[in-house]
């Protein structure tokens, strides 16, 4: 098959898509954006000052892996955050972003084919669509397994069919998940774990929304693995400062795992790794020792997850995010649900079905819209309350 055969019968990305259904019609007022999930706290202003202060790294081609200060810096934060002891120099790598690692992740780690069948790459259906690219870029089959109400808005990966695992060479798992906002509990990592362990895959733990919640700090992948004593190049974690620290451009992440696991990350990244300018390495580091900040930034969704409580609390269906800025609503039609709310009101949401892939005749984003809780408080209730107003009001 040809590479660009690859990718021809992709469905539509989803931006496009809602500029297509949106962009048509004229919005009933002043914009108000709750589509992406893009940041809109303030970051820390003496971020500016460190890239400054570090100016003349400009001048150099930047470490591969990441400095050993901003390493350093990453495998402190997994000490202090989870409790689990990285090696920087084996076990830790930078990324220009999280995408980059979730995306190269198969290639570097899954081979083509196992037990004589093309391989399976497990995910949760809706899902974040780097999952699906990288399964497919990696000549593997991306499996949605549906993340509903009906299981607990987690993917249920020990119901598929054996064949099915015996052939899967790794599960993709987002949690504090996007977009429904639930939490993998120690029972659930700790049954995924066995399950990997039984049918011999790996687990991609996605926990870029881990320091966003409302009380109890989500439980992390590695963490579990400490405490059942498992082989830790089974699980790769990845994390960004994007959402944590409301740094979307400065692109820096990590991923971390064991020392064998990490090797072959680092030999793709060798031959294909972007790495970050050291001045931004240099401020990663500063913004990763730095708890203070995220404390202030996870306070402001708390307020506003009191406020979408306050304004939906009675709208049948509704389920409060435990963690994470996205509001999971259920509607009957979700793009219905959007073009009615921005002809209406000017609130651009954007439909669930575009977040997830029809699978056995369903499409479990369909009777939902993903709505961002990115922007300030107070336009974050106006935005709330048209919604409320628009589409929930007898």
């Amino acid at each position: 098959m040809m590479y660009t055969e690859r990718f021809s019968n992709l469905p539509a990305h989803v931006w496009p898509r809602l500029r297509a259904l949106l962009d048509g019609h004229e919005g009933g007022g002043t914009p108000i954006h709750m589509t992406i999930g893009e940041p809109k706290h303030a970051f820390p202003a003496w971020v500016t000052d460190e890239i400054t202060k570090h100016a003349a790294g400009f001048n150099k081609y930047p470490p591969n892996d990441g400095s050993p200060e901003l390493r350093a810096a990453i495998a402190a934060w997994i000490a202090r955050r989870y409790g689990v002891e990285m090696d920087p120099d084996s076990e830790v790598m930078a990324l220009n972003g999280t995408r980059e690692g979730l995306y190269n992740a198969v290639i570097a780690l899954c081979p083509p084919t196992k037990n004589g069948e093309k391989s399976a790459i497990l995910m949760p259906n809706p899902f974040y669509q780097v999952y699906m690219i990288g399964a497919i870029s990696g000549e593997a089959d991306p499996i949605m397994v549906p993340a509903t109400a009906e299981t607990g808005h987690l993917p249920d990966f020990a119901s598929l069919p054996e064949e099915v695992l015996r052939r899967t060479t790794a599960a993709y798992l987002c949690s504090p998940a996007n977009p429904q906002g639930v939490v993998a509990s120690r029972d659930y990592w700790a049954d995924l774990i066995a399950l990997a362990e039984k049918y011999d895959f790996l687990i991609f733990a996605d926990e870029c929304y881990s320091e966003i919640y409302r009380d109890t700090p989500p439980t992390g992948a590695l963490e579990v693995v400490k405490e059942l004593g498992t082989d830790r190049n089974r699980v790769v974690i990845f994390h960004s400062l994007s959402k944590r620290s409301n740094l979307p451009g400065l692109r820096s992440g990590f991923a971390a795992s064991g020392a064998e696991t990490m090797r072959q990350i680092k030999q793709l990244r060798n031959y294909a790794g972007a790495p970050l300018p050291l001045p931004l390495q240099q401020a990663a580091a500063a913004v990763w020792a730095d708890e203070a900040h995220v404390e202030e930034n996870r306070a402001l969704y708390q307020e506003k997850y009191a406020i979408a409580d306050r304004i939906f609390g009675n709208v049948p269906g509704y389920v409060s995010p435990e963690a994470g800025f996205f509001l999971w609503l259920p509607v009957e039609d979700d793009e219905a649900a959007a073009l009615k709310l921005w002809r209406e009101t000017g609130v651009r949401v954007l439909p669930g079905s575009y977040l997830a892939q029809n699978v056995a005749g369903g499409n479990p984003g369909q009777n939902y819209i993903r709505v961002a809780l990115v922007a300030p408080k107070d336009e974050t209730t106006r935005g709330l309350e048209a919604i409320r107003d628009c589409l929930y009001s007898a």
